[in-house]
């Protein structure tokens, strides 16, 4: 396999049988396989994506001190800015090189997980900065949702298994800039190798090189989308909840050839995140003889903590 697997979400959408459960077996066995599809038919337009990396531009353009007043310490950078180099991947000491910032829930209606989540943080220099993202951050939402659909059938449960556990989740919009590269980087790299810690991740801006997957073999493989697609992958707790059967695949972001060096590149991932009280226990039906039981119980509020402080980004 050299690239990752094409699926298109209005065959799951459309009111033909045949054209759903093809969508169901191929995105299954491609995260059985891969960890990782290319997928085509979400609910983001062309106007939307380009409004949301025109905000995102202005505001990483924007002079360090001004973006600087918008982190906000004691959160675990989990809302607002994060600035340059404070993100490493897990058992790494050296920060990736990136600078980004983080949109949260907008909680409807749950007065308890309003309480419980950081506050937005709202840009004062751009006007349509939060409403764009805000925008985005829904139709992304409502795409995972029903690629969650498709996995249960994959996985034999009931098709809106995950609905209640992702409605109002804690999940994360993150807008991404890695600044040119000034200085010969020593063993920094724009993101290191890594997991994601989600159910699943929908990514904006896999459309040239540098985003690369680790297949079966160990090999490192680029991924690379067509203009018109998201790249959705298993996150750790959705691996962790199957008993491994779906696949958190290793992925990195590589440092681009060194004339190139001069370029920003800008990435939006859609980390889709249940609830905290969602329990990530192996699925029964997917512990057999050949498959025992691999991995510890744990909800994902713990579980999303516990990886946090993996990354450096809350202390102990």
């Amino acid at each position: 396999m050299q690239n990752i697997p094409s699926v298109d979400l209005r065959d799951f959408l459309s009111d033909d049988p045949i054209r759903k459960q093809k969508f169901v077996n191929e995105i299954g066995k491609a995260y059985e396989e891969i960890g990782f599809v290319a997928l085509s038919g979400h609910f983001l337009d062309d106007q939307l994506v380009d409004k949301l990396y025109g905000e995102v531009k202005n505001f990483f353009e924007l002079p360090v001190d001004v973006k600087s007043k918008y982190e906000i310490p004691g959160i675990g950078g989990q809302r607002g800015y994060v600035s340059f180099g404070k993100e490493s991947a897990k058992g790494r000491k050296t920060g990736d090189l990136k600078e980004f910032w983080h949109f949260g829930q907008f909680v409807e209606n749950d007065p308890k997980l309003e309480a419980e989540y950081p506050a937005n943080v709202t840009v004062n220099e751009l006007a349509d900065f939060n409403a764009t993202g805000k925008e985005a951050y829904k139709m992304l939402e409502k795409t995972g949702v029903y690629v969650l659909r498709a996995l249960a059938l994959f996985l034999g449960l009931d098709e809106f298994y995950f609905d209640n556990f992702v409605k109002n989740g804690n999940s994360i919009l993150r807008p991404i800039h890695y600044p040119p590269i000034l200085d010969e980087p020593k063993d920094a790299v724009r993101a290191a190798a890594h997991g994601d810690i989600n159910l699943i991740t929908l990514l904006m801006g896999a459309q040239g090189k540098g985003l690369q997957v680790q297949n079966h073999k160990g090999e490192w493989i680029d991924a690379i989308a067509q203009d018109d697609q998201l790249v959705i992958n298993v996150g750790d707790m959705l691996s962790r909840h199957t008993n491994n059967r779906l696949k958190s695949t290793i992925h990195q972001v590589v440092n681009p050839p060194r004339e190139l060096w001069g370029t920003s590149r800008y990435s939006i991932p859609f980390f889709m995140h249940p609830i905290s009280e969602m329990p990530l226990n192996c699925l029964d039906n997917c512990i057999d003889a050949q498959h025992p039981k691999q991995i510890a119980d744990i909800t994902a509020g713990y579980f999303l903590y516990e990886s946090l402080v993996e990354m450096g980004l809350i202390k102990k």
